[in-house]
Parts: structure tokens; C-alpha cells; sequence
């Protein structure tokens, strides 16, 4: 059977599982169920789509939601949490005809506040689930309502990317019962004018709402859910196609062929050889390991830091510390600016994820960006081309808007004529202004590189006064190559956390990851002596763990003395 019956012992409403997936057939079963990718990258194929989900990425299946779960990531580490509707049937009683959906496709969204919170949820679910400390029980209870009520609000089918519908709940009510009825009634021969009929409304009316909800019009939507439910009867019964078609509502194989097709670019005879096994297969076909849930505790920290219950290995102290006599506030320009390198570096989604990381757990303000006007990022101009492609620039600015890195853009020579470089720099600001608005753009600073003339600086200082932009920033940069096998020691925390809580005002801006400079002398493909706080592999160096210290730190220096911060 492809439907698999989970049941919940101990009197817990909750199963966690920590796995490595390298393939789990199409399957469906009678409970919630949410995946939590901690490390490495997998796909999940749903019904007819198939999303990549990588580190942190979380998806929400539904019961009865025929799925895939595959991997080519061998060391890919995955909870799996499987939630019991009875429980939640309790607290909202329609809560079988609802559904959620995350948002696994559009880059970076997934770094909002409400997949912020769900992970937290997600965390001290496993975090009592492996602790098993007084009363997890209840804990785990209470911290499942709570969870089922922020899935409501922000992951529900209806209203996770249609903000206005939360504030609408008469419509917000029609749709849902709209919805349910279609779901709820797909197989029996139903009509626009029969629900037209159940809400009061015009035929012509009803069409237009069914559109605003499902972006297609009634008799699609109808049809797609024929479509998908059918695929249960494809893969875990021998019906013949004109009976699974007749049983899912549709009036003819003909139309069943047609609509499949749509969505699944075969026919339903070509899916059911393709992917149906016997049942004896079908559990063969099950490649994954199941791990020590303990190791889960390494990659969830993170989200535990204030969370009370949390006493892994039970290590955690408390110190009681006088503040009376602080020396004040820590100045805290030391994550003041971190260098992100190349533009063109940080536009690879191994570099974006490094970047990622370091301002979730540490939080720059300002990240360096150089050559971002650079041929290698699409912009080509000249004395006969009014128009510029800022679309790889855009890429950019939208990823460091999105993790709230407000950039330093370094201004370089980069065309030998002062008109074209003043065009660029305007062409850049009014094409990011009307993109976030000035307010945002304003925020932005811009600094000179070493071979930046007079004039261009003068020049430029003037469109950044007609936009009323942050002065440029004069002092020269000058990017810092030297390679020296000191920035992958240990040499480096005691060295950083020194020097900014001393406030040396020399100290240099490390970059957020290791690159390869022309220069570069390398040993080994891991460690050469770039000043990156990750390596190119992503490896956290010592200097990381030095800022991740100075992070949580708090903002008194309570006292300051030989060997004691």
C-alpha cells in the first residue's frame, strides 16, 4: 500500500524522525506531516511538482498528498515531524479541509519572520521530543497548538502569499467553503451554478471569485483535483483507467486523458507503468537510514539559544554578574562591516548561502561590494547605448536587501569617460529608487577605490547631493590580499576579540568567505591563508566563532583586565 497509516504511541500526538533520504517512493498517509532539511539538499516531489529544498528549508504535506522524497546529496540530514489531525481537530474542528503550503520555489523567501518562527516551533518540538525532561508531555502539547495556530494564519492554502484575505473574512469564508466543497465533492458531477446556488451568488459572479482564488477558472480547478486525487487509484489499486477515471468524476476517459496530460505530460496509462511497483517492491524501493535523534541537537541549537527547557547534555550555566559597575556600553563596530568580496562571487548560491549564515547568527550592518558596475555583471555601455541591463544587479541587491546587509558599493574607474560614468551612476540610483524607493537607496553608502580620480569623485558627489544620498565615502579602499596561514588558527579569536574590545582602529575588515586571488599559494584545497571567516567549502573558521562570541556578548563590558573581558 502507498498509504501509510501512522499511528502515535505514548499518547503523544507527534512522531520525529531523524533520516538520510536518498529515496522514498510516492507515498501519502493519514497525518500532517513536515519536512526540516538541517543539512545538504533534497527534492520533494508533490503531486506534479518537484521542489529543491536546501539547508533550512522547511515543506508542509498535507494528509493524503501523494509525495516523493529524493536525494543525490549522500550526506543530507532530514526531520521529519508527523503530526496526529485528531489532536488538532480538538482546537479547530475543520482542520482535515484545510491545507498548507510553504513556498519552496522563490529564492530567499524562506527567510521571513513566519519561517523564522515555525522553525523555532519545529526546534523545540525535537528539542523536548530528544530531552524527554518533566512534563515533555504537556510541552510538547502546548507547543502543538501553538504551532497549529501559526500554521492557520500564515501557511493556510487560502491566505499564505494573499495578505489582504486576512483582513476579508467574509471572503476569506467563501472561498474556504468553496474550496471544501470542490474537494469534498470532485468525484460527483457538480456545476458552477451548484455552488453559485449554495452561496447566493451569480454564475458570472462565482466565476470571477473561483479565478481570484484558484488563478484559473472553475472547471480547471475542478479538473486538477480529479486529476491529482486519481493519482492514488493509479499507483495503489488495479482499476482499469475507465473506471479510475469514472470514479474521480469525469465524464469520459477522453477528457481524463486530456487533463492528465496537463499536468503530468503523460498519459495516466504511460504513469501507472512508470511508476507502479508491487507492494514488495515498493518497500524495497525505500532507501533512507534512520539516525540518533540526539544528532538533530547540533543543527537546532541555534533556534534553542532562549528557550528555557533547553538543557542538552545539561551544561548549561548561569552566571549572576554585577552590572552596577560596568564600563558601559560595548562599542559595537566590530560587526559594523564585513567584505563580501566580487559582485559577481556573491551572485552563486553556495556564496549566498555562506552570507546567509553569518548575518543569521552573527548580523553585519555593512557588507563591501566591489566591481558591481563590472562587465562580469552584465553592464555594457557606451557613448550609443542609452538603455542598461541592471538584472544581474538586481539579483544582488535584492539578496542583500533580503538578509538586511545594507551594501557598500566601491566606486572604481570603470569607463575612461567621466559623462558615461556619471550616466551609469545616475541610471543605477533612478533604476533602484523606483525598484525599493529612495528612502531605501538613501540608506546605501558608496566609497572610492584606490585608482578613482578627483573629478570622477567630485562629479559623482554632485548626483549624490541631487538625490540626496549618504556623501561618499573618500578614504581609498584598498582590498587587503595577503595570504598568511595565521587566518586559519585558532590565533585568531583571542586576536579579534582583543583588538575590538580595545577598539583598535586599525583593524581590517575579514572577508565573509575565502577566494582564490592570483597570488593564492595553495597547500591544500581547504586552508591557504585567505582571510575569509568560511572557507570555500564553507567551513566556519576560528575568526567566525570569534564574532558568533562577541555576538553574544550582550552590550555591557563589565570589566576589562588582563585575560578577563
Amino acid at each position: 500500500m502507498r498509504r501509510e497509516y501512522i499511528t502515535f504511541t505514548g499518547n503523544l500526538p507527534l512522531t520525529v524522525n531523524l533520516e538520510t533520504i536518498k529515496d522514498y517512493p510516492l507515498h501519502w498517509h493519514n497525518c500532517l506531516e513536515i519536512i526540516f532539511v538541517l543539512k545538504g539538499t533534497v527534492f520533494v516531489q508533490i503531486e506534479s511538482e518537484t521542489y529543491e529544498l536546501r539547508e533550512r528549508e522547511i515543506e508542509i504535506i498535507n494528509a493524503d498528498e501523494p509525495h516523493r522524497i529524493h536525494s543525490y546529496d549522500e550526506g543530507n540530514r532530514v526531520l521529519l515531524f508527523k503530526m496526529d489531525l485528531d489532536f488538532f481537530e480538538k482546537y479547530y474542528s475543520d482542520v482535515r479541509n484545510i491545507y498548507f503550503y510553504t513556498n519552496s520555489s522563490e529564492e530567499g523567501v524562506q527567510e521571513k519572520e513566519k519561517y523564522q518562527i515555525l522553525r523555532r516551533f519545529l526546534s523545540i518540538l525535537a528539542c523536548e521530543a530528544i530531552q524527554q525532561g518533566e512534563d515533555y508531555d504537556e510541552e510538547i502539547e502546548g507547543q502543538m497548538v501553538k504551532l497549529l495556530f501559526h500554521l492557520l494564519n500564515n501557511f493556510h492554502y487560502l491566505i499564505y502569499d494573499e495578505e489582504d484575505l486576512k483582513e476579508n473574512d467574509t471572503q476569506f469564508e467563501r472561498y474556504h467553503r468553496i474550496s471544501k466543497f470542490i474537494y469534498n465533492n470532485y468525484m460527483n458531477k457538480i456545476s458552477l451554478q451548484d455552488i453559485a446556488k449554495r452561496e447566493f451568488l451569480s454564475s458570472y459572479y462565482l466565476s470571477h471569485e473561483i479565478k481570484n482564488m484558484a488563478g484559473t477558472n472553475f472547471m480547471d480547478f475542478l479538473n486538477s483535483t480529479r486529476v491529482h486525487e486519481s493519482v492514488k487509484l493509479l499507483l495503489d489499486t488495479e482499476k482499469t483507467i475507465s473506471e479510475v477515471s469514472e470514479e474521480v468524476g469525469f465524464s469520459h476517459t477522453r477528457y481524463y486523458n486530456k487533463y492528465f496530460k496537463m499536468y503530468y505530460k503523460m498519459t495516466p496509462l504511460q504513469y501507472r507503468k512508470k511508476n507502479y511497483i508491487s507492494e514488495k517492491k515498493y518497500e524495497v524501493s525505500k532507501k533512507y537510514t534512520e539516525l540518533d535523534i540526539k544528532e538533530a541537537i547540533e543543527y537546532i541549537a541555534t533556534y534553542l539559544e532562549d528557550y528555557d527547557r533547553f538543557n542538552y547534555e545539561k551544561e548549561i550555566i548561569k552566571i549572576q554578574a554585577d552590572v552596577g559597575e560596568s564600563l558601559g556600553e560595548l562599542n559595537s563596530y566590530w560587526k559594523e562591516v564585513i567584505n563580501l568580496g566580487d559582485a559577481i562571487e556573491l551572485l552563486k548560491d553556495k556564496e549566498q548561502s555562506f552570507v546567509k549564515n553569518i548575518q543569521q547568527n552573527i548580523g553585519f550592518k555593512y557588507g563591501i561590494v566591489q566591481y558591481l558596475f563590472d562587465k562580469d555583471m552584465r553592464i555594457y555601455f557606451n557613448k550609443n547605448v542609452d538603455f542598461l541591463n541592471w538584472n544581474e544587479v538586481e539579483k544582488l541587491m535584492e539578496f542583500l536587501v533580503d538578509i538586511q546587509l545594507i551594501p557598500i558599493i566601491i566606486l572604481d574607474k570603470v569607463f575612461e569617460e567621466i559623462e558615461l560614468f556619471l550616466r551609469l551612476l545616475e541610471s543605477f540610483i533612478l533604476y533602484f529608487s523606483d525598484l525599493y524607493g529612495i528612502d531605501e537607496v538613501q540608506t546605501w553608502k558608496f566609497r572610492v577605490a584606490k585608482n578613482l580620480p578627483k573629478e570622477y569623485i567630485e562629479a559623482a558627489q554632485e548626483i549624490f547631493d541631487k538625490y540626496e544620498l549618504e556623501d561618499i565615502i573618500e578614504e581609498p579602499f584598498e582590498e587587503d590580499n595577503r595570504v598568511n596561514s595565521i587566518f586559519d588558527t585558532s590565533y585568531m579569536v583571542p586576536f579579534i576579540i582583543h583588538n575590538f574590545i580595545n577598539e583598535k582602529s586599525d583593524m581590517l575588515f575579514l572577508k565573509a568567505y575565502d577566494t582564490v586571488e592570483e597570488n593564492s599559494v595553495m597547500s591544500n584545497e581547504l586552508f591557504f591563508g585567505s582571510q575569509g571567516i568560511t572557507t570555500l567549502h564553507g567551513i566556519r573558521k576560528a575568526s567566525y566563532y570569534a564574532y558568533y562570541f562577541l555576538s553574544k556578548l550582550g552590550d555591557n563590558l563589565i570589566k576589562k583586565t588582563k585575560g578577563i573581558l
